[in-house]
């Protein structure tokens, strides 16, 4: 059985009742999504989707970073004075 991530949980039946009592109720936490008892989707607030999404982007730019940095050979020599 999978493991259900999140506090708050509820049938897709349910979710097609009433989604903003249920996004109310959850205050912002993720609410887990269940078809027969096992995880189908997780509901999440635009804010929290926004937020990963921005963090997924800091992580492909640091990974780029570092990627950047151990290639040295191609390197400028840059002044700050000259920029």
């Amino acid at each position: 059985m999978r493991q259900v991530l999140a506090d708050f949980s509820v049938s897709i039946s349910e979710l097609k009742k009433n989604p903003s009592a249920l996004l109310a109720q959850a205050c912002g936490s993720p609410i887990a999504v269940l078809n027969h008892n096992k995880p189908a989707a997780y509901l999440i607030p635009a804010e929290t989707y926004e937020a990963l999404m921005d963090m997924l982007e800091d992580l492909e730019l640091a990974k780029l970073v570092e990627e950047r940095r151990g290639d040295k050979v191609q390197a400028i020599a840059v002044f700050l004075d000259d920029l």
